[in-house]
């Protein structure tokens, strides 16, 4: 996550100056955040309870639907320290902004690395159901060798950050540029094999439906395929849009003009409020998808009525 200062040098040296662009950010991602982290925390810890309470660990997609609904509430609890950041600055120290940092790459990385194993989970249930490939030892400890890959690949993004101050304002941003272009290169890297993985599987699963009749086996795909899908539609915008700011940096003429620039500025914001979303928004398909969930989410509510 990367924030700009209020203006830049035109190669005119004409100032272009952003603070309607800053203070309408300030109002609008604040609250937005706040409300996020509220629903997130609720909908991310229900799954918890209703996984540990009434679902077998047995099952590799109950562990990574676990796993997924932690790395969702990493990356909810750093979301009130970028909300504040919009307010007041960064006055959380230089470790502050590091481990803030590390949460929110740890939580992209291992959200990824999540979804695509369980797409390809249910990609062997449904196109080679008669393989045992979840009794292979490497898919049991897939979960530890995931949180291992996000926490390495988070660690060394985050250990590049630092604050820094201009004009008596304080940032939490990368040491140099280089690192800031390396950061957003390896993220759309990761989005992007994860999509091709992803698409790939879901393609071969539908050509394997469509030649079964039974209605059954289309509900096999549905929840994964949605949460996929929300998935590629929250980041796939916020990924292309810091690629142009890459673009923006290298001082290319369309997008160095102020008003392109502040245009960009505008479409980073929208696009970071709906990739941040997907924290909370998993939960609710669970709900509105998955029978056993909702069966379950019933049952608690029911619980809690009676007392």
């Amino acid at each position: 996550m990367t924030e700009e200062y209020t203006e830049y040098t035109e190669p005119e040296d004409q100032l272009c100056h952003k603070e309607e662009v800053l203070k309408v950010g300030s109002i609008v991602i604040p609250v937005f955040f706040g409300v996020l982290v509220v629903c997130s925390c609720i909908g991310n810890l229900l799954v918890l309870v209703i996984l540990l309470l009434y679902e077998k660990f047995r099952l590799l997609i109950n562990i990574l639907i676990f796993n997924l609904a932690v790395s969702d509430l990493l990356f909810t609890f750093g979301l009130p320290f970028w909300a504040l950041y919009f307010v007041y600055g960064w006055t959380f120290g230089e470790a502050g902004c590091k481990a803030v940092r590390f949460l929110f790459y740890l939580g992209f990385y291992s959200s990824v690395l999540f979804l695509t194993l369980m797409t390809v989970q249910r990609y062997m249930a449904v196109v080679h159901p008669l393989s045992d490939w979840e009794g292979c030892r490497c898919f049991s400890v897939a979960p530890f060798i995931i949180w291992m890959l996000s926490g390495t690949a988070a660690l060394l993004v985050s250990l590049r950050s630092q604050v820094l101050e201009h004009e008596g304002n304080l940032y939490c941003e990368f040491d140099s540029i280089q690192v800031k272009h390396a950061a957003v290169y390896l993220q759309n890297v990761f989005f992007l094999i994860a999509f091709c993985i992803m698409g790939f599987c879901h393609v071969r699963m539908f050509q394997t439906i469509s030649r079964c009749r039974t209605k059954g086996r289309h509900k096999t795909i549905k929840l994964i395929f949605c949460v996929g899908l929300l998935f590629f539609i929250g980041w796939a915008p916020y990924n292309i849009v810091m690629f142009l700011r890459i673009l923006q940096d290298y001082g290319l003429s369309s997008f160095v003009d102020c008003s392109v620039s502040i245009r960009l500025d505008y479409a980073f914001y929208t696009c970071r409020l709906l990739a941040f979303s997907h924290c909370s928004l998993n939960p609710v398909l669970y709900a509105l998808i998955g029978e056993k969930f909702r069966k379950h989410l019933q049952t608690i509510l029911k619980k809690m009525c009676s007392k």
